[in-house]
């Protein structure tokens, strides 16, 4: 087993490589690869130096699998290179996700569709993915007609040069600026780029990538994306309405039950999801569990997940041992 990691150096890279590890996953040769700048640079992993190689030489080793996070551009032009040289891509990007052709996996719920000819496998927006972990088995009991969430999300999510901007903004110095205003003290109502729509990408991710992968374009999301000075994780206000009615109860086991879910729900001891408890966990944790009393068969809900592992690396890696496990690859 010949794995490669593309973007190996960034920051979602690091996390895969950790994970890889923490996981043991099987290989016999690793590849790390990243851009013509990081070419020769030494990393670590499991007692033993690599050096960094580029996107041509990986291609020509003909990996058995290859996990790329280098940003929709590289993903574009390099990940169907591997496919034609055999390699089955898994991306982190959100270059493939909407491609008819591509498969948008989070294997607790939707690996089963995955087969051999699956060369490009698409991992969805780190939003969308703890969302619908939380969504999916309430979806298969109660049938959902509209979601409307609202999100906090980490600036992790942008990049190593966003945590330098706050971490400049704490200390008072002045330097390069990932967003359009300072993020200390601040939440901006702006995760990526505007659209003709008024909506953000983020935002439309969320609605698109939930129909996809529930595979029901009956399921109406509405979305506002906000980022806030957190670090540890993404968290999402959630409000769910069902064709059915439920109670809380159930509701409570049926998260609880689904693989990959931690229910945190116990507001008389003040528990709780909140991103710093789940930053480097995989888990998604969901709580403040309750009836919406403003119109039938309503719940709220609020989740919090680690935006680096199970909305990206973790989620990659999950992919990557089912086909593994499978003998897809």
């Amino acid at each position: 087993m010949k794995v490669a990691v593309v973007g190996a150096t960034g920051m979602v890279g690091t996390i895969i490589l950790k994970v890889l590890e923490e996981r043991n996953f099987p290989f016999s040769e690793l590849y790390l690869v990243a851009s013509e700048r990081s070419i020769g640079t030494e990393v670590k992993f499991k007692n033993k130096t690599y050096k960094v190689i580029g996107l041509q030489e990986a291609v020509d080793l003909k990996p058995d699998l290859a996990l790329f996070s280098a940003g929709g551009d590289t993903s574009l032009e390099w990940a169907p290179k591997f496919a034609e040289n055999g390699t089955t891509v898994i991306d982190n990007s959100s270059a493939w996700r909407m491609d008819k052709t591509k498969k948008l996996i989070i294997p607790e719920i939707n690996a089963g569709e995955l087969t051999s000819e699956d060369k490009i496998i698409a991992n969805p927006n780190c939003s969308t993915i703890q969302l619908l972990m939380a969504l999916k088995p309430l979806h298969d009991k109660y049938t959902i007609k509209r979601v409307v969430v609202s999100t906090y999300q980490s600036i992790t999510g942008t990049g190593v040069k966003a945590v330098q901007q706050l971490e400049n903004e704490y200390k008072g110095a002045k330097g390069e600026m990932a967003y359009p205003y300072p993020i200390h003290k601040n939440a901006l109502p702006h995760c990526d780029v505007f659209t003709e729509n008024g909506y953000t990408k983020e935002e439309m991710k969320l609605t698109n990538e939930t129909k996809k992968i529930l595979g029901d374009d009956t399921v109406l999301v509405s979305a506002t994306a906000i980022r806030i000075p957190v670090v540890g994780g993404h968290s999402e206000s959630v409000n769910i309405q069902f064709e059915n009615d439920f109670t809380e109860g159930d509701v409570r086991r049926i998260l609880s039950d689904f693989p990959g879910v931690t229910v945190q729900d116990n507001p008389e001891l003040n528990t709780y999801p909140m991103p710093i408890y789940a930053e480097g966990k995989d888990d998604v944790f969901v709580g403040r569990i309750r009836r919406d009393y403003s119109q039938p068969n309503t719940l709220n809900m609020w989740i919090v997940a680690d935006n680096l592992r199970k909305g990206a690396a973790t989620n990659a890696v999950q992919i990557a041992e089912y086909l593994v496990e499978n003998k897809i690859v």
